[in-house]
């Protein structure tokens, strides 16, 4: 097994780790947020912005792209890096969470799962094998083996079969990637399923930390269950997967969740929230997420974060951008995008600088008691 990650530093409070991680187009520092492309494109920003951000790894999704534009033409421009122009690093989800989302337009089995596609209703199937392989044909730096993602509430047995599949698949999916060879030079991550059950939760953490792979995902959280079980849980699970390998916690995206994922010893993770809060004129901030649609921002001439070096903070107010977003004007949203992008990035910075320095514990608690701080009001 090939060691991507090396650990360099490790707080003293917490299980917050700093490390560097190494793949095929260039080294990531850790921990580090990703943008989500699902398309190819990271909505709303140029790739070339995202690069001059110091970003090293996108998102691609597997289930997207094998749809539209398709493995012919993915193959024919060499794989998504050339066909997007994105020469960094990228990582791709293997379709198991939307297909786990389509509900009525999918049939889970043990050799696979089947589904309409939910473009023109085309019937598909994804078979663990399959799923590596596409990514292949994509290119990716990071490839996640398919699972079988589970909503809250579900009964025990459920559980236990779905991830039982999880595991098989796994393992098919190994195998499918050895087969592969030199052909697929990306990391092939595990992800740990158990729903919402600490011995499953437990189990799933054991196997698959057990398995042939560069990588963990702890998957199954954030698919709708409260705060409070999405600590409870990620906490458990971190606490069981093996601290050798990279984890990534899939699916989020707000500095409230990060640092939680973070204090648990998380290295990477990735959301939508940032660029899709943002078409809708919601920012971060230090002081919180601010709507911009507000009245209140009518009149205000400063920016939207001091400090903040991207586009929208250095040229315009917050009084514009609310004109912007209120108008449904494009460039409202992509300024929006970018400054989305440039906080978390910016925040990542600040949250390793706290961890080299022996105080992730406080600077959480300070971070939180201000970003809050406006929800209490």
């Amino acid at each position: 097994m090939n060691k991507i990650l090396n650990v360099i530093k490790k707080d003293r409070d917490t299980e917050a780790r700093l490390g560097i991680l190494s793949l095929p187009h260039g080294d990531v520092e850790t921990p580090a947020f990703m943008p989500v492309g699902t398309n190819g494109t990271v909505k709303g920003i140029y790739h070339d912005r995202i690069k001059e951000m110091g970003y090293g790894i996108i998102l691609g999704n597997t289930y997207h792209l094998y749809l539209r534009p398709g493995t012919e033409v993915l193959s024919d421009f060499g794989g998504l890096h050339k066909f997007s122009n994105w020469d960094r690093n990228i990582l791709t989800d293997s379709g198991g969470f939307q297909v786990f989302s389509l509900s009525g337009l999918r049939k889970i089995k043990e050799n696979g799962v089947t589904f309409q596609s939910h473009i023109d209703g085309s019937k598909h199937i994804f078979t663990p094998e399959k799923v590596v392989d596409i990514q292949s044909v994509i290119g990716s730096d990071i490839a996640m083996c398919l699972d079988v993602c589970t909503p809250p509430g579900i009964d025990y047995k459920a559980a236990v079969e779905a991830m039982k599949i999880t595991h098989k698949w796994a393992d098919r999916a190994i195998k499918e990637k050895e087969k592969l060879g030199e052909s697929f030079p990306g990391n092939l991550f595990g992800i740990v399923q158990g729903n919402f059950y600490e011995d499953l939760r437990k189990e799933s953490a054991e196997v698959i930390s057990g398995m042939d792979f560069p990588g963990i995902a702890i998957g199954g959280l954030s698919v709708g269950e409260e705060k409070s079980a999405f600590c409870d849980f990620l906490a458990l699970t971190a606490s069981h997967v093996t601290k050798e390998k990279p984890r990534y916690v899939m699916g989020i995206g707000s500095p409230d969740y990060i640092l939680e994922a973070v204090e648990n010893g998380v290295d990477l993770f990735d959301c939508v929230l940032a660029t899709r809060m943002a078409r809708n004129g919601g920012l971060f901030t230090d002081d919180g997420v601010i709507a911009l649609k507000k009245a209140e921002f009518k009149f205000d001439h400063g920016p939207i974060q001091e400090g903040c070096q991207c586009t929208c903070c250095q040229k315009y107010s917050r009084g514009y951008m609310h004109h912007l977003i209120k108008c449904n004007e494009m460039l409202g949203g992509m300024l929006a995008t970018e400054h989305n992008l440039q906080y978390l990035y910016d925040l990542m910075i600040r949250i390793r600088k706290a961890i080299a320095e022996d105080r992730f514990k406080e600077f959480k608690r300070d971070y939180l008691d201000r970003f809050y701080r406006n929800k209490k009001k």
